[in-house]
């Protein structure tokens, strides 16, 4: 993974996915510059010298803005708490359906189109 600097070891492909599902939920609350270099490191998969190379700046100040895009990111899920809402509302769904699947045929579908409502409802 070309975006290995800031992300390490095991954990690279889980954090990438955290700092992307954040990215989704709270990027526009980021400025124009932590919203740009997210999308590079961790969408585009641009390295940090590249990105360095882009904008003109060292790598060092490259990785600073992304540590702190990634605490404000953070610090926003701390407060507001809609990845947590959005995986625990997506869990009940699929317990929902799971058990909708052990009801007779005649029930099941109404209330398999009422769980795809929800799913479909965020």
């Amino acid at each position: 993974m070309k975006g290995a600097a800031i992300v390490h070891g095991e954990n690279a492909l889980e954090k990438t996915n955290r700092i992307n599902a954040l990215y989704d939920f709270y990027g526009p609350l980021l400025t124009d510059k932590q919203q740009t270099f997210l999308k590079c490191y961790f969408h585009d998969d641009y390295t940090l010298g590249e990105i360095a190379a882009d904008f003109r700046i060292s790598r060092q100040a490259v990785y600073e803005h992304l540590k702190r895009a990634e605490q404000v990111l953070e610090d926003y899920e701390s407060k507001l708490k809609l990845i947590d809402r959005h995986e625990r509302l997506h869990a009940g769904i699929d317990l929902l359906e799971t058990q909708i699947a052990g009801l007779p045929n005649e029930w099941r579908e109404s209330l398999t189109e009422t769980a795809a409502k929800l799913r479909n409802a965020e």
